[in-house]
Parts: structure tokens; sequence; C-alpha cells
């Protein structure tokens, strides 16, 4: 694009020194000056995409400028700004870009898909969302931690038409988070145009739906950016409460090179082209005589040095070699858990009373931890698990939500970002498909991805006997038992209830709790009332026998137990796998050598169930000690039914007793 000597845009330098301006043209014309370097090096083959944020520079630049160092900024592909105005190595962006062991995600993700505590930076995940529920966790911790910083967080036009929008910025509003919801309004979603996006006039109008302020700038006119979202930021940190801003501008180039602008009508570049904020803003500084053609150069120079050195320093970085082992280790963040023995006395509790206990007793103990949930502070929850918490806790720990899981996910992350821990309350499993991106690509990708832990746990009241049919009654561990990054925990009996959910609250990862409702009332056990863990990843072995095997958790444990005592001429080796993720093998492959003959039984359905990798497991390891093929019992392939004797022939109960017996005889 030809520079111009025009000024198309109006400044206002009111506060801003000549040293300063200077600064600021240096911070705008860096990005500009890499992105050129990277189209050459694209058109050269020496790397592989890029996300062009060429006109938007000033929008990146004057944020991150105006924001202070130890605040959180959640950026999107197109702001390189943000990444070079935080001082970020340019080796280290480089390698990122080129996917080599210097990145931050050691080539595991590509472009501005990483975060990094140490710049205050977190980055987008391709689903562009998520990342503004996160800033509200973020936001969330400093609020409670009186810390007095704002927090800034990107979306486009487009990404603003996803659900995320709405619940992030509609729980910010609710809880007063310090939130700046920066919406990068440049025209287009990909190839599709405002018209076709929205039906608003501007944004800007939307804030007034979520009761907060709405503030439009001129997202060309670095000056403006940076001193509006200067005073934004000030008045967060004096009294918290969230603020849309809507920065005009338009994407120049493609929404990545390879897509092209043959969308545009005609004319429309050139029209934006003389709005360009790089060049707009030196040509101002030169005709104020702040600068001269001779400054201008030696900055450029100076500027083209630093990048073709980080450029070389990358270039000379080898090929990433894979590690196997590395690949399974970074999926969690390091930890070795110290199981805190079970002592003292003993009171009968029903499987519901001991995840109460649980809860409250890690509340006790980690004063960073925060539950959320619908329903869960004066009500107590739909199922007064968390009732009197909050006379004994305080509603800034134990938060009622609205109903928005998603938003809830993403906060809790944000808040493990911030090094707080949160427990997020599914009102039943079932919902956790609104919320299901953030935990199978958030929660269970970010370790690995570039070393942030999600230490978040997320309650799942699960399962069926309760005739409340296909929405408030499946089994979905499943969906879960396929991501890699996950912990899966399913207790069977109060006692574990308890110390597998302090364990679970205690681990620094993503852990998954379900809790059968069908078991809250209906069982109980003297539990140990002092504080506690069990050792998730380790089986339990209810019963020894050597007959047969039947491996299960959760509800399958009791039917287990129940046939057992129905068939006492069978000997029956109950496993309680207990945690799903990990799996205990040693446990399930030592039962089989044992018996010869086993059975895998879970209440999900069928097909994809856990209990095909189970029984794929016995096959590829136990295969010389079987006596016979590895029965699988399990619910119906067809979703769960509300009439109660429907529930019952969809529940594997009487197939596998029927099970049982042709096994013996085989």
């Amino acid at each position: 694009m030809e520079k111009t000597t025009s000024i198309n845009i109006v400044y206002d330098r009111t506060g801003f020194e000549n040293d300063e301006l200077i600064s600021i043209y240096r911070t705008l014309l860096k990005p500009r000056l890499i992105e050129e370097k990277m189209l050459i090096l694209l058109r050269q083959g020496k790397i592989s995409k890029w996300f062009s944020g060429w006109g938007q520079e000033a929008i990146s630049v004057g944020t991150a400028y105006a924001m202070k160092e130890e605040e959180y900024i959640l950026p999107m592909h197109r702001n390189l700004g943000v990444f070079t105005a935080r001082n970020i190595p340019l080796d280290r962006l480089f390698s990122q870009f080129q996917g080599k062991m210097n990145g931050f995600t050691k080539g595991r993700d590509r472009s501005f898909h990483f975060g990094t505590n140490e710049y205050r930076i977190v980055g987008m995940i391709s689903h562009l969302g998520p990342q503004l529920a996160i800033a509200d966790g973020i936001a969330l911790a400093a609020k409670l931690k009186k810390e007095a910083k704002a927090t800034l967080v990107f979306s486009g036009d487009g990404g603003a038409s996803e659900g995320d929008f709405h619940e992030a910025l509609n729980v910010a509003s609710v809880w007063d988070l310090p939130v700046i919801f920066a919406i990068e309004n440049n025209c287009w979603g990909l190839s599709t145009p405002s018209n076709e996006q929205f039906r608003c006039k501007q944004f800007i109008d939307k804030a007034i739906g979520y009761g907060m302020e709405g503030v439009k700038v001129d997202g060309n006119n670095i000056l403006e950016v940076i001193r509006e979202v200067r005073k934004i930021a000030e008045g967060m940190r004096r009294e918290p409460k969230p603020v849309l801003m809507e920065f005009m501008t338009f994407r120049m180039r493609g929404h990545e090179e390879a897509s092209g602008t043959k969308y545009y009508p005609d004319g429309l570049q050139e029209k934006w082209n003389e709005f360009d904020p790089v060049v707009n803003f030196e040509n101002y500084l030169l005709s104020e005589g702040i600068l001269t053609a001779d400054s201008v150069a030696k900055i450029t120079e100076e500027l083209k040095a630093e990048i073709q050195t980080g450029w070389d320093k990358t270039a000379a970085e080898p090929a990433i070699i894979p590690d196997t082992q590395a690949e399974f280790e970074d999926l969690f963040a390091p930890y070795v858990q110290q199981v805190i023995e079970a002592s003292g006395n003993k009171t009968e509790k029903r499987f519901i009373d001991a995840i109460s206990d649980g809860l409250k007793q890690s509340m006790k103990k980690h004063e960073d931890l925060i539950i959320m949930g619908q329903d869960i502070a004066e009500y107590g929850g739909v199922f007064k698990i968390t009732e009197g918490f909050v006379e004994e806790f305080g509603k800034d720990r134990v938060r009622n939500t609205p109903i928005c899981e998603s938003a809830i996910v993403g906060a809790g992350l944000g808040l493990s970002i911030s090094k707080m821990k949160a427990v997020v309350e599914m009102q039943f499993a079932d919902f956790v498909t609104c919320g299901f991106n953030q935990i199978v690509n958030n929660l269970a990708k970010i370790h690995w991805r570039w070393g942030q832990n999600a230490d978040v746990v997320v309650r799942m009241p699960t399962g069926a006997g309760t005739a409340a049919g296909p929405f408030h009654s499946q089994s979905n561990e499943a969906w879960f038992f396929h991501t890699p990054g996950l912990k899966i925990v399913y207790p069977a009996f109060p006692g574990d209830a308890k110390g597998l959910l302090t364990a679970a609250i205690e681990d620094p990862n993503p852990v998954m709790y379900f809790e059968h409702k069908f078991l809250y009332r209906s069982i109980k056990e003297e539990v140990y009332d002092d504080y506690y863990t069990v050792e998730i990843g380790k089986a339990n072995v209810i019963q020894q026998g050597t007959d047969i095997s039947v491996i299960t958790y959760g509800m399958g444990v009791h039917w287990a137990m129940e046939a057992a005592k129905q068939h006492p001429e069978i000997s029956i080796d109950i496993i309680d796998l207990r945690t799903l993720a990990p799996l205990d093998k040693e446990a399930i492959f030592s039962s089989v050598k044992n018996t010869g003959k086993v059975i895998v039984l879970h209440e999900d359905n069928f097909t994809g169930g856990i209990g095909a990798e189970i029984a794929s497991l016995i096959n590829e390891n136990c295969f010389s000690f079987l006596d016979a093929p590895v029965k699988r019992i399990a619910s119906l392939d067809t979703p769960i039914p509300f009439a109660a004797d429907l529930e019952q022939n969809f529940l594997p109960k009487k197939r596998f007793f029927d099970a049982l017996t042709e096994l013996a005889e085989y």
C-alpha cells in the first residue's frame, strides 16, 4: 500500500508529550514492519499461514499501551500489536509462528493460539468466543483479591455473534466485573458483511441490553484509543464494572492471506486506506515537527534490524524432534497426590451428605476456592448440597450464576489463571452440553498447549433411576473419557464420594466429578468426619472371587453387589473403578487373570461406552488368561425414556443378571 502525505484522522495530543508520542509511533510501527516481513516470507513459502491485522494496528497497540503491564489482555489472531507492545522477544514470537520449541506451545499450536502469564496475555482458540468468559474469571479474581485491576478482552464483530459473547457480557454485568469488552468492528466476518451478521446499528447499542456502558471509538486513531482505554480502565480500578468498547476499523487484507478479498466491493479498500493508522500518525508527527524524515528512517531501520535478528535466530533453530513421552507428560500440570489418610470419628452419612461435607471442608481448607452454579447460594442447589454455605462462606465464594454453563466454566479457568481454585456445578450432567466447548477445548488442552493449568472441578449430577427422562438422566461420562487432558472421577459410596471430591479439588488439573443422583439419598455408610482424600486413579476391590470378574463403576457397583447376594454359588470378583481417567489398568488385569471370565458393566449406552475400551484393553493384554469372550453389558442405544417401566427396560440391570448366569455356565 502506497504511503500518502495527507492526514485524514484528527489527533488530539492533549496530555501526550513529544517523547511519548515518539514512543507510541515506534510501538505502532513495529507490528506493521513485522507484517511486511511475514507477507514476504509467506510468498517465499517460508511460513505457512498469516492472519493480517493490517490497518487495525492502532487498536492492538493502543489498548496494550493503555493498560498496565500487570493487567491481563486476551487478544485474538489479528492483534499482533498486543504481543509486540508487551515486548515479547521476537525470536520467541517467530518460533511460535514457525512451530519451533522456543515458541510458547512447543510446536503444538500456531500463531496467536497461546498465552503467557509472564506477559499477562491469554490467547484465543479457534472458536473465537470462549476467551470472553475467561476474562470474566480473571476479573473476578482481581475483584475478590481487591487488586484494583482491569482486564481487556477482544472479540471481532463476527465472533460477537456467538453465544459466548452474550453469556460473558451478562455475567460480567451481573457481577460488576472490571472487564473491557473490546469489539473490533472491522465490518466483515471472513466474507460475511455486517448487515448479514446483526441488525443493530452499532455494538454500543448491545451494551444497553446488558446494563453496561457502551463507548464507540475511532479504532484507527491511536491517541483516541489510548485516551479512552486509559480513562475507562482507571474508572474500573476505582469502581469495578464492565464496559463495552466498539472500535471502528476495517480489515484491509483477507481473513487470512489465502482467502483473499475478492468479495469486497470495488473502491472499499481504497477508501479505508486513506485512514491507515500507521501512515496517518506518521504524517501527523512529521507535520508537527515531532518526527523528521531522518528520524523516521532511523526508527524504521532499528526496528527492521530487530525483526531480522529475531527471524534469523528462529530460522537457525532446529525443527522439533518428536518426543512421545513429553507429549503425554505435558497433558497435565505436574502433580503427585499426597493421600491424606482417613482417621478419627465416623458418623453415618448419606451419599449426598458426604459430598456436601467434602465440599464444605475443602472450602475451609482452600481459602482461594470459589464455587459457582445455578441456585447454589441461598437456595442450596436443587439437591441441597450447598445448603447453608452462603451463611458460612459468603456470596463472594458461593456464587449463584445465570443459566450460562459456558461462561461459568470459562470463568473457572480464568480464576485458575489467577491462581485460584473453582468448583463449577452443572445442575444436571445433561446440561454440560452448553459448556462442552470450554471443557474439551479449553480446560482439557490448555496445559498441553502452553503450560497453563486448569484448576477446575466440574460437578456432574448424573444417572437414571428417578424417572426424569432424556434431559435429566443421561450418563455422559464417555464424552469426556475420549478427551485427553481431563481426569474423571465416579464414586459409588459415600466415603469415596467425600475423599475423591476433596482429592479432585486439591488436584491442580481439570476433573470431571460424576455423582449419581439415585445414590444421593438411597445409600449411606459410616464416613470419617475429618478431612481426608482418596487416591485418584486407584480402583477398589469390593469383593474377591474366582469365577467371574465384574468391572464396573457408579450404580453398576450396587447392581453387582446385589447379584453377588442373589447368586452365592458364583464367586464374583467386583472391581469398582472409582476413577475412569486415569484408569487403573493393573486392577483390571489382575482381576481378569484371577478369574478368566469378565463382564464389563456400565449404565451408559452400549456403543462407544467406556466398557468398549476396557474390553479392548483386556483383549490386548489378557487374552491368554480368558476362558470366555469378554461380555459388555450396558444400557440400550436409545435416549433414556421417562416412564418408569421404559426406564427400567432401558437400564442394563436385568440383562446383567441374565449375562452373569450365562457366563458362569460357559
